[in-house]
């Protein structure tokens, strides 16, 4: 047997390795930053990649099943994640395959009826959301908010302030992964000054656990019109599993959502979702400008991002959807 890797793959070994999945009923991901393959005599037999700290694309013909190809592509797999650095790492998978990944020292994080969420550190979720800072004394009602801030605008200050001052506590979430126009830490640091007049706020990173459509994979899932329901079930599992009884949050809130269809129906979810787990949902109004909703898109406009020939930054329009200290920040980067 032959381990052949790439970092990406040959084109013509991409497209093989392609219909070696789809045979197993998954989608390849030509962009795939590392890829292992087992061979014989050519022909591929087991295979899987790496993006990030996330597993992706195992599989092993059904005729060689019981052989142990799937460890060793595993072992690959983390030889690669360790070469990079990275020692936590993650797979999506079918809930069918639970018994085989926890063999391999894989334990589970979340599930629901389509997904498994699976990581290599045992009781990692709960282990990360026990060390998240709290208030020095106990004030209640505990409210939430998650977002990605890509950046912080004057509409998240407002669902901020609304939501202080309904709550004893609020935990703001903020998106970890790096996903987006602006790096996690500098999203991170602008929540941390935006709110930073309210002191019952206190401003946290998902870490790896709160997952956003940037991340979760769908090559395992067959109907991709599915996708954005799958992904939230299995989001707002791991909420309540681990965030929502290590905070005592009892309240989540979320803004009304008029431009973005997507994060709509999410909301959607979410209210029908989380009451049922001891959550209620609040909805805020969507803070208006000149009768305009206030929105991180909109200042990704102004600033010209997203066009192939990038104007000069609308500073006058900015200045009055962000905070100062998001503005500075602005000035600075461009």
């Amino acid at each position: 047997m032959e381990i052949e890797t790439g970092s990406p793959l040959r084109l013509w070994r991409q497209k093989a390795t392609a219909a070696f999945l789809a045979g197993e009923g998954l989608d390849y991901d030509p962009v795939m930053p590392f890829t292992v393959n087992l061979l014989e005599e050519d022909q591929i037999i087991a295979t899987g990649s790496l993006e990030g700290n996330i597993c992706k694309c195992i599989a092993v013909d059904p005729s060689r099943q019981g052989e142990g190809l799937t460890a060793t592509v595993l072992t690959e797999l983390r030889k690669e994640a360790f070469r990079q650095g990275v020692r936590h790492l993650f797979l999506y998978t079918k809930p069918k395959n639970r018994v085989l990944f926890e063999s391999l020292s894989f334990y589970p994080v979340a599930e629901t009826p389509d997904t498994l969420l699976m990581e290599n550190k045992k009781d990692g979720a709960a282990q990360f959301a026990a060390e998240l800072a709290r208030p020095a004394s106990k004030v209640e009602p505990v409210g939430a908010i998650v977002a990605n801030c890509n950046p912080f605008t004057l509409g998240h200050q407002y669902l901020a302030e609304q939501a202080a001052a309904q709550c004893g506590t609020v935990h703001f979430f903020v998106l970890s992964e790096d996903k987006s126009v602006f790096p996690a830490k500098d999203r991170l640091e602008l929540v941390r000054q935006g709110v930073a007049h309210l002191p019952n706020v206190l401003v946290h990173p998902t870490g790896d656990y709160l997952i956003s459509s940037a991340t979760f994979p769908t090559y395992f899932i067959k109907d991709k019109d599915r996708v954005p329901e799958i992904r939230c079930q299995l989001d707002l599992e791991i909420f309540c599993r681990y965030f929502a009884p290590a905070l005592n949050i009892t309240r989540r809130f979320i803004g009304t959502e008029p431009l973005s269809p997507l994060t709509d129906a999410y909301n959607r979810q979410l209210m029908n979702f989380l009451p049922q787990r001891g959550v209620d949902v609040i909805l805020i109004p969507r803070k208006e400008i000149n009768g305009a909703p206030v929105s991180a898109s909109r200042v990704r406009a102004l600033l010209g991002l997203g066009t192939d020939l990038r104007p000069e930054p609308d500073w006058t329009g900015l200045s009055k959807l962000v905070p100062e200290s998001t503005l500075v920040y602005l000035r600075e980067r461009f």
